[in-house]
């Protein structure tokens, strides 16, 4: 009975401890991400480098490349048509923000419930999200023409403006044709938003006595924390880039007045073939989308495994 007990508890203490080899072979997780991953250095990270490179040198595009030390910088930096373009994106920024958010977030709400107009009207709000950015620059610049557009067509005296010819109409036209564009994509994210908060909730302060002011102010409003930091993020960063339909529909005129960081980047690369300055212009955009987003998501706390529904 002795030597019985004495081998198990030999075998049980003093056997081999079991590999960690599973820690060190790749999970299935790793093996889905690894695509992703090398489509990243590919196509982002690769090229970065690349433009960071090309932003040393002195090249038109066609002939031979030279370096050109921190020139390409100093023409970026000391060109006051740099700050003018940075001071005009974030305006644009901005002011698509304060548009958009709160008509996207009514517009959630309202599409979110289960009525059967809601859902057909959900289809109209939706289709500008299939069109691409450079057809409805082109159908909105033919729209408000002031000699053959809506004006003309349906002899509306006060649409005869010089829409995109007045540098403060211009600026505002543009915003207008970006909201119309992208408020039906930021709609249904907060359309899925709406309809994650559970019903209870609302049932509750119903019993409470809360109307539907109230409750949306205090409930639904606070349930979308994330959905409108998500929310801002994608129409912030994506502000950045309203390239083509900026080019598109104003050319950056009349004068500078629409000319934004993007469409900046494009003329002094493309038409002043000015490609290292051109490069500097874009990594001002990577650089400045990067901090942005990241100063985004710290609003939004520190803890990213929160759950949306932290009123329950």
């Amino acid at each position: 009975m002795s030597v019985l007990t004495t081998d198990t508890e030999a075998g049980t203490g003093a056997g081999p401890a079991p590999a960690p080899a599973a820690a060190s072979r790749p999970t299935r997780l790793d093996l889905l991400v690894l695509p992703a991953l090398i489509f990243f250095i590919a196509f982002a990270f690769i090229p970065m480098i690349g433009v960071l490179l090309l932003s040393f040198t002195d090249w038109d595009g066609i002939s031979a490349i030279s370096f050109a030390g921190f020139a390409s910088w100093r023409q970026v930096f000391t060109d006051p048509g740099t700050y003018h373009a940075l001071w005009l994106t974030l305006a644009l920024m901005i002011v698509t923000w304060l548009v958009q958010t709160p008509i996207s977030l009514l517009l959630g709400v309202f599409v979110a419930g289960h009525q059967r107009y809601r859902a057909a009207l959900a289809v109209l709000y939706f289709l500008p999200l299939l069109l691409s950015s450079a057809a409805v620059a082109i159908a909105f610049k033919s729209l408000l023409d002031p000699n053959f557009g809506l004006a003309a067509g349906l002899h509306l005296p006060f649409l005869a403006q010089d829409w995109l010819g007045d540098p403060t109409l211009a600026f505002v036209t543009v915003v207008f044709v970006i909201a119309w564009q992208f408020i039906p994509f930021h709609t249904l994210i907060y359309q899925g938003g709406v309809r994650q908060i559970p019903v209870s909730m609302y049932e509750a302060a119903q019993i409470d006595g809360a109307g539907r002011i109230r409750q949306f102010f205090s409930i639904t409003i606070p349930q979308l924390k994330y959905t409108i930091i998500t929310s801002s993020t994608l129409m912030l960063v994506g502000s950045l880039t309203y390239f083509d339909l900026i080019f598109v529909l104003t050319g950056g005129g009349p004068g500078d007045a629409t000319r934004i960081l993007a469409l900046d980047m494009y003329i002094t690369g493309f038409k002043a073939n000015q490609m290292g300055a051109a490069s500097v212009i874009a990594l001002i955009l990577v650089v400045f989308g990067l901090a942005l987003t990241l100063g985004i998501q710290r609003l939004g706390g520190t803890d990213r495994g929160a759950s949306q529904m932290e009123g329950m």
